[in-house]
């Protein structure tokens, strides 16, 4: 696949890879998506706006250069800002690849770090010395000020500009708690969210603090994601009870909504409202009791994004699917192209798979 170096939302050629519940492979325009929809079934996305949650500064003891990706917080309460989880790196920024990145200097409980016009306070490392536990001083409302006034969002080599916030703000976003976009929201506009309905099909969302997809170490990364808070409203709730109800399908629109989706659920799938944080890792074996279709980015194995969608479809597929990927010169990362994957049919008879292409 082709790294997508260019901050462009809804490109007008991005294109759309779909594997149905038979492991079917379809290639379509991404604009033809809700065209694979049917009457009750209920899209349902991310709406966390995103936080400029990369802060450069210094590590007072040492004077040592620094930054600071914030990585997690305490609550969804926007007056509770004071506490976060984050990764710290050494000196540089983003031009350098995460793997490359130099290291911080050695972080102890009460070392103050000086982000600009705001001041964190190390609480504690997290079992290792780069996640750490911080502190903000002040009152929430000047935290507020500084991390919007300083930070900038998180970013990697592959997009050579610096991005600026609208960027990565999705076009439903409203309160900002997630410390990287929700990217696979990216592809809707409130056009295509008319065109879900006119098919028959609802909307809704959830808000997701959805946190950063690599901290360029190995340890680190195997821990991916992170725990993550989410927040489900009472009326999305019934409306997914509702779509279960009519025979629709529930389909996530990203990883971060099938996260937050089958850790609320109960037994009997049923998604109860109200808050909650996400713990569970998903893969292959997690059994999936809501979410019955992916809308996502285009993903390399390894990464906890891939390692989730072998919750949806076996390996084989998956291996066509990416050879597909590569072959057609799909765009990966963030600003890339989509895939959607309905949950394979465990039981059903195996029918021999195939390809065919819509054209564009």
């Amino acid at each position: 696949m082709i790294a997508a170096s260019v901050p462009i939302q809804r490109a007008h050629h991005a294109k759309l890879l779909v594997i149905d519940k038979n492991a079917w492979i379809i290639h379509a325009p991404r604009s033809s998506f809700a065209d694979f929809l049917r009457r009750f079934d209920i899209v349902v996305a991310n709406d966390a706006a995103t936080l400029p949650a990369s802060l450069a500064g210094f590590h007072a003891p040492t004077g040592e250069a620094l930054e600071v990706r914030l990585a997690g917080s305490r609550s969804l309460d926007g007056d509770d800002v004071s506490h976060f989880v984050a990764i710290v790196f050494g000196p540089g920024d983003f031009r350098t690849r995460t793997e490359n990145r130099l290291l911080p200097p050695r972080l102890r409980r009460g070392d103050r770090l000086a982000l600009g016009p705001l001041c964190a306070i190390v609480e504690r490392t997290l079992d290792h010395p780069r996640l750490v536990a911080l502190r903000f001083e002040g009152s929430s409302a000047s935290i507020w000020e500084g991390i919007s006034q300083h930070g900038r969002p998180i970013q990697y080599a592959h997009v050579h500009t610096p991005l600026a916030l609208w960027d990565v703000w999705t076009p439903i976003a409203g309160a900002p708690f997630a410390f990287e976009p929700p990217s696979a929201g990216f592809m809707l506009d409130w056009k295509t969210v008319a065109s879900i309905r006119e098919h028959g099909a609802d909307f809704a969302t959830i808000t997701h603090a959805a946190g950063i997809s690599s901290t360029g170490d190995d340890a680190l990364d195997r821990r991916l994601p992170f725990d993550e808070r989410y927040r489900i409203s009472a009326a999305t709730a019934h409306a997914l009870c509702r779509a279960k109800n009519n025979g629709g399908r529930i389909v996530a629109v990203g990883t971060t909504v099938v996260r937050a989706l089958e850790h609320s659920a109960l037994i009997n799938g049923t998604v109860r409202a109200g808050a909650g944080i996400a713990t569970q890792r998903i893969g292959a074996a997690t059994p999936l009791r809501v979410v019955d279709a992916i809308v996502s980015g285009t993903h390399e194995p390894g990464t906890s994004h891939y390692e989730l969608l072998r919750a949806f479809v076996d390996d084989a597929t998956l291996r066509r699917a990416a050879d597909e990927l590569d072959a057609r010169d799909y765009r990966t990362h963030e600003f890339g192209d989509s895939i959607f994957i309905e949950r394979r049919l465990r039981c059903a008879a195996r029918a021999k798979p195939a390809e065919r292409l819509l054209a564009a």
